[in-house]
């Protein structure tokens, strides 16, 4: 069968693996459907998970699928049953030996890992199930972000990740989501998820959208802006001293992106603002929450989805998934 592997930077390659077979404390799995992701992307052009390294990697990370086969210890699941993977277990598509984007999967002990498959209902689709990854990373965010009632949202990057915090935000009952990104489709996304505004930050400053937005107060001489909760999403440089700069007093940070470079901070103004700076990464408890939302119907997710690709044609669906400006959350569906 054809996996993608990462050989260098820039160099993708669909390379020919042998089918595995299940271990006695392993599962394999058939795959239905798996997300691209953008540390995906961010994999191919580094030439690895954190530059290029002795041997080339497999990716994909955001799947669902069938149990196709078990080794003879496992107990908890039969072959047919319907899964969602949870990938930080045996780190399947971020550095491991095994990649999602594939027919089978070895899913490796279970037994010792149980969380490492969660089951799908039935009255969910692969499709769905292949969602509740990004959903779980940008819910671990709001975890993090130590939100309460009333609060004023400026998230930065409204890619899959971003999308999914405005889903997460909404839940909580928060509306005032002011949301920045350079994708006409993208914000388009957002605000039919749930954003109060999407704005173009090449045609306003974030000082300028949020000064109209949530207003503005004086602080140490200083004219600052009454947001009261930053999520930057983008990965852009630039968001996070900006951020720092126009905040008001105690205004939280949450960073979820991967800074590729050292970010510079001012902490003086930290300080003198006693602003508070969280990150999230992972998803150590959010899976069964996640499902139980898509399972309850409560949230219509499928905008997140811009594209379908069948697995034979990967490369066009990964080339796709790279033009964020057109794209969202694209989908590579392998035979059911």
């Amino acid at each position: 069968m054809k996996v993608p592997f990462v050989h260098g930077p820039g160099d993708l390659r669909l390379d020919e693996v042998p089918p595995p077979s299940p271990g006695a404390r392993d599962v394999v799995v058939r795959v239905a459907t798996v997300g691209i992701c953008g540390s995906d992307i961010g994999y191919v052009a580094m030439g690895g998970i954190a530059g290029p390294g002795s041997h080339p990697i497999p990716l994909g990370h955001e799947l669902s699928g069938k149990v196709e086969a078990c080794g003879s210890e496992v107990t908890d699941f039969t072959p047919g049953d319907r899964v969602i993977v949870n990938p930080l277990f045996n780190a399947i598509g971020n550095g491991g030996p095994e990649g999602g984007f594939a027919d089978l999967l070895l899913v490796r002990d279970i037994v010792a890992q149980p969380k490492s498959l969660w089951r799908l209902p039935d009255h969910l689709s692969f499709d769905q199930g292949a969602l509740v990854e990004p959903l779980a990373v940008a819910q671990h965010a709001i975890n993090r972000a130590a939100l309460q009632a009333g609060n004023t949202v400026a998230l930065f990057g409204a890619g899959p990740i971003g999308l999914g915090i405005v889903i997460a935000l909404r839940r909580l009952g928060l509306t005032d989501i002011v949301v920045f990104d350079l994708s006409p489709h993208r914000r388009a996304c957002a605000l039919k998820l749930g954003a109060r505004l999407a704005v173009d930050p090449r045609e306003m400053t974030m000082r300028e959208v949020l000064s109209d937005a949530h207003g503005t107060a004086g602080l140490w001489g200083r004219e600052v802006v009454n947001t009261n909760v930053f999520i930057e999403a983008s990965g852009a440089p630039a968001v996070i001293p900006e951020v720092v700069s126009c905040a008001g007093f105690q205004a939280r940070l949450l960073v979820v992106s991967i800074q590729k470079k050292p970010v510079p901070i001012d902490f003086q103004t930290v300080l003198a603002k006693e602003m508070t700076i969280t990150a999230a990464m992972g998803y150590p408890d959010e899976f069964p929450d996640v499902i139980a939302m898509l399972a309850s119907g409560e949230v219509d997710v499928s905008s997140m989805v811009s594209h379908y690709f069948d697995g034979a044609d990967f490369m066009a669906a990964f080339e796709t998934a790279k033009r964020a400006e057109n794209a969202a959350k694209v989908l590579v569906r392998y035979a059911r």
